[in-house]
């Protein structure tokens, strides 16, 4: 591996800031990128995974279901990660949702989701109860984060594409605890993604020093009394992060630093890099390629006082129009092609999908959702809840969304392969399988988790794997 070739002005500021351990900081980008992958828990438990998986894993010591897997192994091009059972993610990664501590129940907002590694690893925490809300500011990468979440089996997260300021103005002292993986100017990511050396300058550090402060504020007012909020970035830059944070406690006094676990791996932050220097910024944690396997991170878990003042608006909010834009008939109809749809394919959905004013209806496409009793009139939505399907004439075609969520028992008909099956790169491929069983909506499943839909008919499994995900 030829040595990433890093930009002066950065070795210059790490030469003068860590003088004693500048050669073995540099000496670490000789050294491959950390590789690593997260179990998705809402799919398997660690155990199971650990004992079906086919790649050389290396638990990762600071998330319980985090390994590091061995270069050369190609797990995403496996089957498995197209049903969910996983997430590819850098090790450093995983520690800012980690830290997060979320409990099942809870109302979280990641404020800047995408492309989702962090989102999935939040909802995998609150195990299908209570509420995520990703947000993701760039259309693009919004789209990213939502695929990626229905990929993972998420039935409670709102994906939106809004600004922190839109999202502010709607939700203060509303969540629980809240994640801020803010843009960055990314030079913990030199060794893993040469086009972060490209685009960085010293500009850049100074731009998005800024951008974080505004939108750590807006997270500020989002968060409950006595709620936590992380802040983490990929960053070395001490003005993105102590300098952020000591500017952040300068202005928001109601919040204080909490002290982060896993000392043996996680170095202190440095309160000599702020200014005015504050002791308290030992508490933050720094995450050094050179002394664990990982790339760069910062992060600072920060909680609000419990007396902190209530900043959510007196005057009554607006109540969702069920149904989006539609006329209740629509809905009405929408939700009995639903009942209909479930009892001859999915009949364990009818209990699980039991309460009417839970579905909400956008053009023709159907969705279950979380919190629907929320306003999100005005609120750039890509996705309110697990999507059903599309509405054709009173009747429903299942969406993917819905086949990740399921299992084989679930359904009244799956067709279930082996991983190393080649009828299910064949699948992924879309190509229709030689199949005999009943006609009707097929869930196909890998080693008995889902991957997607077929149609049976006519001796073979019509596919319906979506176009856009389709291996070439």
């Amino acid at each position: 591996m030829n040595p990433v070739q890093l930009p002066t002005a950065f070795t210059d500021r790490m030469r003068t800031l860590m003088p004693d351990e500048y050669e073995a900081f540099a000496d670490s980008y000789s050294q491959p990128a950390a590789q690593g992958l997260r179990v998705n828990t809402l799919k398997i438990d660690r155990e199971a995974f650990v004992r079906l998986s086919p790649f050389t894993l290396e638990p990762v010591p600071w998330c319980p279901d985090g390994f590091r897997y061995a270069h050369g192994e190609r797990p995403g091009k496996h089957p498995y990660h197209a049903c969910g059972l996983y997430y590819l993610q850098e090790p450093s990664a995983m520690s800012p949702a980690e830290a997060l501590d979320v409990q099942p129940g809870e109302k979280i907002l990641d404020l800047c989701a995408a492309p989702g590694g962090k989102s999935t690893q939040l909802a995998s925490a609150l195990a299908g109860c209570g509420l995520l809300v990703a947000n993701e500011i760039h259309p693009q990468r919004a789209r990213i984060l939502a695929e990626n979440l229905e990929r993972c089996g998420v039935q409670n997260a709102i994906v939106t594409n809004e600004t922190p300021e839109r999202l502010m103005e709607r939700f203060p002292a509303f969540f629980d605890r809240i994640l801020v993986d803010a843009p960055c100017s990314g030079e913990g990511m030199f060794r893993k993604l040469p086009e972060a050396v490209l685009d960085w300058s010293p500009d850049k550090v100074e731009q998005c020093h800024l951008m974080q402060v505004e939108i750590l504020d807006a997270a500020a007012r989002m968060l409950k009394p006595g709620g936590t909020l992380v802040y983490s970035t990929c960053t070395f830059a001490p003005l993105e992060n102590e300098q952020s944070i000591v500017a952040f406690l300068e202005r928001h006094p109601e919040f204080s630093l909490i002290p982060l676990p896993h000392p043996e791996w996680f170095s202190p932050g440095r309160p000599a890099w702020a200014q005015p220097a504050d002791d308290k910024l030992e508490h933050a944690a720094r995450l050094w390629p050179h002394l664990l396997a990982g790339e760069g991170h910062f992060l600072a878990k920060l909680q609000k006082s419990t007396d902190a003042p209530d900043e959510r608006h007196s005057e009554k909010r607006r109540k969702e129009k069920r149904g989006g834009k539609h006329e209740p008939a629509a809905r009405k109809e929408a939700i009995a092609a639903w009942r209909s749809f479930a009892k001859e394919n999915v009949p364990a959905l009818s209990e699980r999908f039991s309460n009417d004013s839970s579905f909400l209806l956008f053009g023709d496409q159907l969705y279950y959702s979380p919190a629907p009793e929320q306003n999100w009139d005005g609120i750039k939505v890509l996705r309110v809840g697990l999507h059903l399907g599309t509405v054709k004439k009173n009747r429903v075609e299942p969406a993917h969304a819905l086949a990740l969520v399921l299992g084989p028992e679930d359904v009244l008909r799956c067709a279930n392969y082996n991983a190393d099956d080649p009828a299910v790169v064949r699948y992924l491929r879309g190509e229709a399988l030689p199949h005999d069983g009943a006609h009707g909506w097929t869930l196909l499943a890998v080693d008995g988790y889902s991957l997607g839909w077929a149609k049976q008919a006519d001796g073979q499994l019509k596919n319906h794997y979506p176009k856009g995900l389709r291996w070439l």
